[in-house]
This record gives C-alpha cells, structure tokens and sequence, in this order.
C-alpha cells in the first residue's frame, strides 16, 4: 500500500505532467529556492498562535514580515505612546525559527494615525514639525529592531493613482511636498545604516505607474538618496501582468543599480477592481476548474521570471499564508472569498504549489 506522501507526489506530478522525482513533500518553498531567493509571507500574531499555521509557516517559508503590526498607526497610536507587543512577538519569533524579518512600513498615507499630522488645536502642523515627528518615529521603530530586521519598507505608495498626477495628495505630501520621501530614507539610513531600503508600490507593472516610479528612483538615485531597492507588491490577477511587463518592469528597475523584491505576492481570481466595494448581481464566487488553472499558470509563469532574474532579485513575499485569511476577503469587497495564495483554507497546497516548485 502506498504511503500518503507518495500518493501526493503521484497525484500532483500527474497533474502537472512533470518529472515526479523532483518533488519532495517534506522540502517547503525555502527550500527548493535556497538557491534563488529567500521566501517569506506576512503574518499576524493570530497566525504565530495556531499550531497548524506555525507548522506551515516554518516548514515553507525563511522570512517573515508583519502584515500590520508594524504600521504607524498600530504601533504608535499616540504621540508619546509605543504598542510593541505584536511587533516584538513576530521578531522573537522568527528570531526563535532562524527567519529574517523585512518591516513593512515607516511611512504611508493609510494607516497613520491622525495626531502625526494635528496640533493640540485641530489645525495642521507646519512642515518641520512634521518632519519632526517622522525622524522620532522612524529613529525610535528602527533602532528598537537594530540588527534584528535586515529590510524596510521605508516608502509606501506614494505615486498617485491619478494618471494626471506624480505624487499622491496625501497629507504627507500636502505638509512636505516630496521631501517627506526623502527623508524617511535619510532617517531610516541614520538610525540602522546596515538596513536595506525599499520604496514599496502597488501595479508597478503598468506601463504609465511605472513610468512615474522609475522618475522617483531615478530621481532618489541621482541626488544619493540611501535607497536600496524597489518593492513590487505583486497583488497581481489571473489578466496582469503579462510575462512580457514583469520582464520589463524587472529589468527597468535594475537599471538603476537597486535591488528587486516581490513584498506582497497574491494572485487575485478576480479583476482588479480596487474601488469595487459591492458584488455584481450573480457573480460567481467559487474556486472553478478554469480560475484553478488559469491561476495555475499565471503563478508558473512569475516564478520563471523570478528564477531567471535571481541576479536582481533579492527576496519573494507572500501576503498572507493561505487563502483562509487572506485580506482579499475583505478588500475590496467584504465577504467575497477569494483563493489568491499557494494554499487553500485547509492549509494544503493548491495545484499552483506544485508547479511552482518544481522546475
């Protein structure tokens, strides 16, 4: 009688229609790419304190990143005020299982708490109290994790969503213009000048978003600003990217000497729609064969890419570890389940795994 994990490497490598012998149920994505890049996801306390999803996160994965804990507003909620429980457990744990940890963020447009920006009075604060306030946050969260996290997540999303526009008109850049950018990366170089700094964006892979990236790099390039690498968020969809502009967006970026990570992989079964907040009348809802393979394919597809780019890419990141807490069950409509991620709700690997690891 065949043992369980032969099954499983007969099943699976009959549904790939690959060579079974390289599959091996015991190894986990860090290990088939030791070679290639480490391979984190994010995660929350709620996931370091259920045993079945510690025993996936240390058998697949050797990086760590906290999905919220480390934003401004859950970490500092209050000017004089530090919440580091939940930061301090993930670090602690992945100190304990041997994981790097990238923090991700210092400084975002969402998430940060409304007394970073207000006096006592309700009125905005100048620019150099502002900045102020940023270097204090950033000097105090870095320095807490010296030594401990390897990379940050200094910038997030700072390019517009308008077409028309550069920058997003957040209250960062209402207050500061560009130079809040700047000089996060200024403080964050300061308070750890080992770390690697990485500006972190979504839809990078489009032609015009990455247009207007690539001039802030550059832009930070020429004047030596500390910036190390470029995150591409990855909350990609069974449509985009097209093998064609993740090579591009890739190569593009390199080009300017900095480094390439995949901070927040998932692959959506449905559109991108990010101002959808609604189902359509009868939508279909479920895991079909098609979105399975198609999703399938789309994963294969990006890891080839990854692997033959292994020179510029430094790291892979998953947002969330299985489709049982994925965020895109709630964003960005709330309640639609989807199945974005390389295991199901069960906690076992989806058909996409497979093909991802073997090569």
């Amino acid at each position: 009688m065949l043992n369980g994990s032969l099954l499983l490497m007969l099943f699976f490598g009959s549904i790939t229609g690959k060579a079974q012998n390289k599959i091996d149920p015991q190894k986990g994505l860090k290990d088939y790419y030791k070679n290639y890049f480490p391979v984190g996801v994010a995660v929350s306390t709620r996931d370091l304190n259920d045993p079945a999803e510690v025993a996936l996160i240390t058998r697949q994965f050797n990086s760590l990143t906290p999905e919220n804990a480390m934003k401004m507003a859950p970490i500092h909620p209050e000017e004089f005020r530090y919440n580091w429980g939940p930061a301090d457990s993930i670090v602690a744990f992945a100190q304990a299982h041997h994981m790097r940890v990238r923090g991700h963020n210092l400084c975002w447009h969402s998430q940060a708490p409304h007394w970073m920006f207000y006096d006592k009075q309700g009125k905005l604060v100048s620019k150099e109290v502002l900045l102020q306030r940023l270097k204090e946050h950033i000097y105090t969260v870095v320095g807490r994790y010296k030594g401990r996290i390897y990379a940050w997540d200094v910038v997030n999303e700072a390019i517009a969503d308008d077409t028309a526009k550069f920058l997003r008109n957040s209250l960062w850049y209402q207050i500061c213009g560009e130079d809040f950018i700047f000089k996060a990366f200024q403080y964050a170089h300061e308070a750890d000048p080992k770390a690697v700094l990485f500006y972190n964006d979504y839809n990078a892979e489009r032609p015009e978003k990455r247009a207007r990236i690539y001039r802030l790099l550059k832009e930070m390039v020429d004047a030596k600003i500390p910036i190390n690498g470029i995150g591409l968020q990855a909350h990609w969809s069974l449509n985009e990217p097209s093998a064609n502009e993740l090579v591009k967006t890739i190569r593009l970026f390199s080009s300017l000497g900095i480094k390439v990570q995949i901070t927040e992989l998932d692959i959506s079964v449905y559109p991108w729609e990010k101002n959808m907040r609604r189902l359509r009348p009868n939508e279909d809802t479920t895991y079909t064969p098609d979105r399975e393979k198609r999703q399938t394919a789309q994963y294969a597809m990006a890891f080839k890419i990854f692997r033959e780019n292994k020179q510029n890419i430094t790291g892979v990141t998953f947002w969330n570890v299985s489709d049982r807490h994925s965020w895109l069950n709630l964003y960005p409509v709330i309640g639609r389940r989807n199945y974005p991620l390389l295991f199901d709700q069960y906690l076992q690997p989806k058909k996409a795994y497979w093909d991802v690891v073997n090569f």
